[in-house]
C-alpha cells in the first residue's frame, strides 16, 4: 500500500502526505522517476508500565516539617519581607 509522488509535490503538500503515514500509509517520493526517499508510519513506541513503589527509598525529605501550618508570626514576617 504505496503510492509514489514527485519531489515537487511532496514539498508543496508535506502535510497532506504526513497525515496519510500517521494512518499507515507508504510514500515514495522520486525525482526523475528515481526513488530518493520515504515517508512511512514511525514505528510505536514501547512503553513500560509503570509499577507503584519503584521510587522508595530515593527521595530524602531534608525538613520534616515543611508542611506544617504557618504560626501566625510566621505569616506576618512573610508579608513583611514582600514590601
Amino acid at each position: 500500500m504505496s503510492e509514489t509522488v514527485t519531489a515537487a509535490y511532496a514539498k508543496a503538500n508535506l502535510p497532506k502526505l504526513l497525515k496519510q503515514a500517521e494512518k499507515g500509509k507508504t510514500i515514495v517520493v522520486s525525482r526523475y522517476r528515481k526513488p530518493i526517499a520515504m515517508i512511512a508510519p514511525a514505528p510505536q513506541p514501547l512503553r513500560r508500565t509503570r509499577q507503584l513503589g519503584t521510587g522508595k527509598g530515593r527521595i530524602r525529605i531534608l525538613d520534616p516539617h515543611w508542611a506544617d501550618p504557618m504560626t501566625d508570626a510566621e505569616v506576618e514576617q512573610l508579608l513583611e519581607d514582600r514590601h
